[in-house]
């Protein structure tokens, strides 16, 4: 089963309100009496920077995919088996779910203020259980094993 976590579309606001200003840049200049073709650059700038602006926040970047055998952060790709560690960590720009690999070096940090609110638990959860299969680890329920059941 594949997952996919998009980022929090309300980072990218900025994108069509920048598009919105040029377009009042361009009303502004129609209203001046700028040239024709000065309005019609602002207003075409403009317009396609408000398209592709919506466009974004309709479909955010993926941020992280979750299948069976791997993990893929922003295109990097790490084997379930090669991580060691999932656990939260405070950076400088903000909590972060940190995935630490056998080679230290290699961690991997997913900011959560990158993803919408609801998702963390989500996501949190899923890695937990994802990372708890892949390395053959069952959670505990209360019980001893049978007499014969030996730990390694």
């Amino acid at each position: 089963m594949r997952t996919t976590y998009r980022m929090r579309p309300g980072r990218f606001l900025g994108i069509p309100a920048a598009g919105l200003i040029i377009l009042g840049v361009a009303a502004v200049l129609w209203a001046f009496g700028a040239p024709a073709a000065a309005v019609a650059v602002f207003v075409t700038l403009g317009g396609l920077i408000v398209l592709a602006g919506l466009w974004i926040l309709l479909r955010p970047p993926v941020l992280l995919k979750l299948s069976d055998d791997e993990v893929e952060v922003r295109g990097l790709r790490t084997s379930w088996t090669d991580i060691t560690e999932v656990g939260r960590v405070d950076t400088t720009q903000g909590v972060a779910v940190a995935l630490r690999t056998k080679q230290p070096e290699h961690s991997v940090l997913v900011p959560l203020r990158w993803l919408a609110p609801a998702q963390i638990g989500k996501l949190e959860t899923e890695l937990r259980e994802r990372l708890n299969k892949a390395h053959g680890y069952t959670i505990w329920d209360g019980t001893a094993g049978e007499p014969d059941d030996r730990a390694e």
